[in-house]
């Protein structure tokens, strides 16, 4: 079981799997601006750490933020407006960069401390290296 997961989803790769699958047909007919909103992103484990991408393109890197607060990792896009020009009618617009907030709880197996992020060609890619977890149980003695 991954300690690593999406608050909008299920907590392991099988449970995201079998929702998808299971509720695919439903999904089209409820809450579609929402995930509109909502880049595309894929979560991959290895015995080494995660893997989060996050498919966003058209922006630059510095219109990212991302956050750690204790477990929580946050990553924001937020859209500036811009000025349109007067001069220019747009006929017809069909590109959408909307803001955006997503939000994954980790778990104790992730190393806080050595997350990565990089952002290429349209893909923010995060690494979040696995550390070490204690099995030892301990003792507790009743006085």
């Amino acid at each position: 079981m991954t300690q690593l997961h999406n608050k909008r989803t299920a907590p392991t790769a099988v449970q995201l799997f079998d929702e998808l699958f299971q509720e695919f047909p439903a999904f089209w007919g409820r809450d579609m601006k929402n995930a509109a909103n909502h880049p595309a992103t894929n979560i991959h484990e290895t015995k080494d750490g995660f893997h989060i991408e996050l498919m966003v393109p058209g922006r630059a890197k510095e219109d990212f933020q991302i956050d750690l607060d204790k477990n929580m990792l946050t990553i924001r896009f937020e859209k500036k407006e811009s000025v349109e020009q007067t001069d220019v009618k747009t006929v017809r617009r069909e590109f959408a960069i909307e803001s955006f907030k997503r939000s994954f709880t980790l778990g104790e197996k992730v190393n806080i401390e050595g997350i990565q992020a990089k952002y290429e060609n349209g893909l923010l890619s995060l690494w979040l290296p696995k550390q070490e977890v204690s099995t030892t149980v301990k003792q507790i003695n009743i006085q």
